[in-house]
């Protein structure tokens, strides 16, 4: 299934049978991806007065409840309202789910105690490339990623102006493999988030920072379309499953 879509006067081709799936799975227990100091997410059966909604255990449907928090269990996509006092939702603020993307593999360099992504790296990837959305892959990009417990651990991060230059540079939808743009233990500060939605000038309520992505060794760099779509939650943050698609 070959489509075509035009943007800003230019024809691309995609194919729709050929999605390449960058989100992280929520299984419910202790081998998923976890951040923020909480427990593992859990997905169980619902029980009430001797009712259990599970079809091996006699009920007619399977009937789960599902425990977890999208910062720190899952694959999301946030809005500034992660930040604001005043309430944002990402499901009312992002509209649009079709991007122009860049795809780029970095490997943060060692800044003090810190290992973290550079202005520097982030200009040598994309030069003078256009991009609605940036997609990040760190090194190493083992499979691992996929059910790590990062807290405790200091993750790499963005370093503000590496921010300020993607958001300068007009970059709207920011995708990372890591629990955070920022670093886990900064009393607050939060420099990337506050730089990318610019919340000391134009607040950019459209612009979303995607976390906790995993881009396969084989998804080669380059430029896609991207698929953006995010559970219909009415929260700052919400599960989100974001797809790739090669330019023909």
């Amino acid at each position: 299934m070959i489509a075509t879509i035009k943007y800003k006067s230019v024809s691309y081709k995609i194919d729709l049978t050929n999605p390449l799936d960058i989100s992280i799975s929520l299984r419910g227990d202790a081998s998923d991806v976890n951040a923020w100091y909480l427990d593992a997410p859990k997905i169980q059966p619902h029980q009430e007065d001797g009712f259990v909604g599970k079809v091996s255990e006699g009920a007619c449907v399977n009937f789960n409840n599902i425990w977890f928090n999208p910062h720190s269990h899952i694959t999301h996509t946030e809005c500034v309202g992660h930040i604001t006092e005043e309430f944002y939702s990402v499901n009312q603020n992002l509209n649009q789910f079709f991007f122009l993307a860049e795809l780029i593999t970095v490997a943060p360099e060692k800044h003090k105690e810190d290992f973290v992504i550079s202005k520097k790296q982030l200009q040598y990837a994309l030069g003078n490339k256009k991009r609605e959305a940036l997609i990040i892959r760190t090194l190493p990009n083992l499979a691992n990623k996929k059910s790590t417990q990062y807290s405790h651990t200091n993750p790499s991060y963005l370093v503000e102006e590496a921010t300020v230059y993607l958001r300068d540079k007009g970059i709207d939808h920011l995708l990372i493999d890591l629990p955070s743009v920022d670093k886990e233990k900064d009393d607050g500060v939060l420099a990337s988030h506050n730089a990318f939605w610019d919340t000391q000038g134009n607040i950019r309520t459209g612009a979303t920072i995607t976390e906790f992505i995993f881009v396969e060794n084989t998804i080669e760099d380059g430029k896609y379309f991207l698929n953006l779509q995010v559970a219909p939650f009415e929260n700052d943050a919400s599960p989100s499953r974001p797809i790739l698609y090669k330019i023909l």
